[in-house]
């Protein structure tokens, strides 16, 4: 029997933590860097191994995407990226620029491990 994880955005983030997906990434300069090692990933290096949005339940304008990222340095993580009318646009651009080949169709989280 498939165990059932919570809808909310820590809850995945940490399932994707056990499963590997350790490494930080923040948004600056346009491109996407690796906390730790400094490396400013550009859209054409960043694979989406499965996505997850979120509304929130006392405000529905208070959208989230988890993003789980795999880059083509084979680096694992995540990235949450918030969505709708205060979105930083620039962030939702570096996504949306992201090859769509670069997409997976999987978003099962059973199914990474």
């Amino acid at each position: 029997m498939k165990r059932e994880i919570s809808k909310n955005e820590m809850d995945y983030i940490e399932e994707y933590q056990k499963n590997g997906y350790t490494c930080n990434f923040m948004f600056e300069g346009g491109c996407l860097l690796d906390t730790e090692t400094k490396y400013a990933y550009q859209p054409d290096e960043i694979f989406i191994v499965a996505h997850h949005r979120y509304e929130g339940m006392s405000d529905p304008d208070d959208m989230s995407i988890l993003y789980v990222i795999r880059t083509a340095d084979n680096q694992l993580g995540t990235y949450l990226l918030g969505y709708g009318p205060m979105a930083a646009l620039e962030e939702a651009e570096f996504f949306k620029n992201i090859p769509e080949e670069n997409y997976s169709k999987n978003s099962d989280i059973q199914k990474l491990t």
